[in-house]
């Protein structure tokens, strides 16, 4: 494979066969092979790491260093504490093919079954500690909503980029945790066929209760999350995620899964925080993750084979900024675009 010559910087770029050694000496071990492995399907932290790996937190250390030395691994700061990733790969990185092209030959090696079982694990109890907010706070949903942005601040922006889309109301549409279901009753006025999915049995009852009073009739509602949904089968055009993700126990998983659910040309449709400091929302709004980088959705969606449409950015007065981006899956064609 041949490498295109690093930029040369007496002061801090090492050269391009510096560069290149660093990377090859990172992958030359089965346990960072592993970690590389295991990074694919989320961030993580280091104690978690730990566990699904079984290892001492001194060695992982030792190990998590190189591999962020060679520009495989990074990490992002969630309040106080640490996670590593997979950094986003940069085109104009010299070495930016190699890493690509490693990252894919890793990827074709499963991971271990009972790594994969401490994974869900992991994961599982991400999801509970979720779950278990939602059920405690369901008849102060709005209330905690309200304290980041109250859906009234962004709704019509919402709305407004559905219509651009001119999406037809034959489509069928999904909407991930609809909440106290006010977004949900308006996609079942423009859309004969609407699903409301959460795995919180609270919210969805508060869901239930709003379509009932608008008397709508096209709402299915599914107990469960995505995972349910993929064994139903189920298929729709549209996927909507209101200010879901940054709940999640693996955000990148939605991106997977969608990928899954919708039919050709679907549309994905994220509407969640930009990237934050304001830790406080952990414990006073469930919050797992602190918003999210727009490179950091695209390349999530690159991963699954979505394809970016557009996004829209909303400042509110509290110092958050919403984002809202559409992802597409191959075929579709935009409505001005013909």
């Amino acid at each position: 494979m041949t490498v295109t010559a690093l930029r040369k910087d007496d002061n801090t770029a090492p050269d391009d066969a510096d560069a290149l050694t660093l990377v090859c000496k990172a992958l030359a071990d089965g346990l960072r092979l592993e970690i590389l492995r295991l990074l694919r399907t989320s961030s993580f932290g280091v104690l978690e790491i730990c566990r699904i790996l079984d290892i001492r937190q001194s060695a992982l250390s030792h190990h998590l260093k190189i591999l962020a030395n060679a520009g495989l691994a990074t990490t992002r700061r969630e309040g106080n504490s640490i996670f590593y990733r997979r950094p986003l790969l940069i085109s104009d990185d010299p070495l930016h093919s190699f890493k690509k092209s490693a990252f894919e030959a890793i990827d074709r090696v499963p991971l271990r079954a009972e790594l994969r079982e401490r994974l869900n694990l992991v994961q599982q109890e991400r999801s509970e500690q979720s779950l278990q907010f939602f059920s405690k706070h369901s008849d102060k949903f709005l209330e905690k909503q309200g304290l980041v942005a109250e859906h009234s601040q962004y709704m019509s922006s919402v709305l407004d980029l559905l219509n651009e889309l001119e999406l037809s109301p034959a489509l069928k549409v999904m909407e991930v945790g609809p909440g106290a279901g006010e977004l949900l009753a308006k996609l079942a006025q423009q859309f004969d066929n609407v699903i409301a999915l959460d795995n919180a049995l609270e919210m969805l009852n508060l869901s239930r209760e709003t379509i009932a009073a608008e008397q709508l009739h096209n709402v299915d509602f599914i107990h469960g999350d995505t995972h349910t949904a993929l064994s139903l089968q189920t298929r729709c055009d549209v996927i909507l995620y209101d200010m879901v993700l940054h709940h999640l126990p693996s955000p990148q998983e939605a991106f997977q899964h969608a990928a899954t659910l919708l039919n050709d040309s679907g549309l994905l449709l994220i509407v969640d925080l930009c990237r934050h400091d304001q830790d406080w929302v952990r414990d006073s709004c469930g919050d797992l993750w602190l918003g999210f980088d727009h490179d950091e959705l695209h390349d999530w969606a690159t991963q699954a084979g979505l394809r970016p449409e557009q996004s829209v950015y909303l400042g509110l007065r509290n110092g958050f900024q919403i984002q809202m981006c559409v992802f597409h899956k191959p075929g579709y064609v935009a409505a001005n675009s013909a």
